[in-house]
């Protein structure tokens, strides 16, 4: 500004001829509290804990899904019998009820032994409690043996039977075998085929969805259209077909792998399309025309700046699919197209209970759809909570 300029301004609107120097007071300064401090430095995950710990019914869902998991891990030893003991005097036993005091007396944890009786006319038999025989609950005992992991023979037990007695909380099914015993060995079938699918399931999803999402135009329209055919198969019925074209002769374990392939290939379609939809969005923006700029190349772009941005609602997606993938197992097994005997899951276990007639009579057969609709509620729940947490508009 020249000075015809500074002489023709109001001398309040004429420029300073210095500049206010005076020292900087840092009591002035605002200071945050460490809570404060601790949340403006916080990471996208510790925000996403801190408001998931609000969601108490999330919460509790997990530690459910937690200590059914952690029991997965030593199936062999948390029950009373081995997986395929079978009792032929006890043959649909009802269950037996734990008391604690007999006429009385404080006598710890025990159940009432039976007493048989066989009906002529309806040849049904029939169980009855037995007062007389009071058979107490061991713990961290000897009973059947069993091979840990397959590894390791042994035959340590949480809780065990008296020594002649038995120890049938939830009965037993047509040859005698303990149920209890049998879904907790199906908790580790049916629980990790979830997991395995969903990891199929998750690479697939992100693969494909997005390729289709970071490069768009004729690959974008190709894979929505594969998605849709996909979609559009009655997801049952098509379950049913690839589960049956499996071959009867093998192995149960390759079965297994079978079902969880099968599973997964099936379940990627919806996962793709959120990748799709976020990478579609996130491709403008300007952190990804950086990378563009430096070099750097689509599949570590995709990996490294784009995926990261919603992973935590990937997570959130993924925990509400694994609730399907073990409905679907379990829908296989019970109509003996999935997983079939020897192996142990809750689909195989509810194949006991196809016949009506049975159930009337031994309705504790279809206790195995218990711990599938706790799961599949807290897997669920769970889900709503992540996906409220990880969403950064709430």
């Amino acid at each position: 500004m020249t000075d015809t300029t500074q002489d023709r301004l109001a001398p309040d609107d004429r420029l300073p001829h210095r500049v206010d120097t005076a020292p900087w007071d840092p009591e002035e300064v605002e200071h945050l509290s460490p809570e404060q401090e601790r949340f403006t430095t916080a990471s996208q995950w510790w925000m996403v804990w801190w408001k998931l710990r609000r969601h108490r019914l999330a919460v509790i869902s997990g530690v459910i899904l937690l200590l059914l998991y952690a029991s997965t891990l030593v199936s062999e030893v948390l029950a009373p019998y081995a997986v395929d003991s079978r009792h032929s005097r006890f043959i649909h036993a009802p269950p037996q009820a734990v008391h604690l005091f007999h006429e009385g007396q404080f006598v710890g944890p025990f159940v009432y032994g039976y007493r048989y009786n066989l009906d002529l006319e309806t040849l049904r038999r029939e169980y009855t409690p037995d007062p007389a025989k009071v058979q107490p609950i061991r713990f961290v005992c000897r009973g059947d043996p069993y091979q840990f992991w397959g590894l390791v023979e042994t035959n340590w037990h949480l809780a065990c039977p008296a020594e002649g007695g038995t120890l049938f909380l939830l009965g037993t099914d047509r040859l005698g075998r303990d149920l209890l015993s049998r879904m907790i060995y199906g908790t580790r079938i049916s629980l990790t085929i979830g997991l395995i699918g969903i990891t199929v399931s998750f690479v697939l999803g992100i693969t494909i969805g997005g390729i289709a999402g970071y490069y768009g135009g004729w690959v974008d329209n190709l894979i929505q259209r594969l998605i849709e055919i996909i979609r559009s198969f009655p997801e049952l019925p098509l379950w049913m077909a690839l589960s049956a074209a499996l071959p009867v002769t093998w192995n149960p374990i390759f079965v297994y792998f079978g079902i969880t392939v099968i599973l997964g290939l099936l379940e990627w379609t919806g996962l793709a399309r959120a990748v799709r939809s976020k990478l579609l969005a996130l491709r403008e923006e300007d952190f990804t025309t950086a990378a563009q700029l430096m070099g750097a190349k689509p599949s570590r772009i995709i990996g490294r700046h784009l995926l990261p941005s919603f992973m935590s609602h990937l997570i959130a997606s993924a925990t509400l699919a694994i609730p399907g993938m073990i409905l679907g197992e379990t829908a296989l097994s019970f109509l003996g197209l999935g997983l079939r005997p020897p192996i142990t899951s809750w689909g195989v276990l509810l194949t006991e209970a196809q016949n009506i007639n049975v159930v009337a009579l031994y309705p504790w057969l279809m206790l195995p759809v218990v711990p599938v609709i706790v799961t599949v509620l807290s897997f669920n729940f769970l889900g709503d909570g992540l996906r409220d947490a990880a969403d950064p508009y709430r």
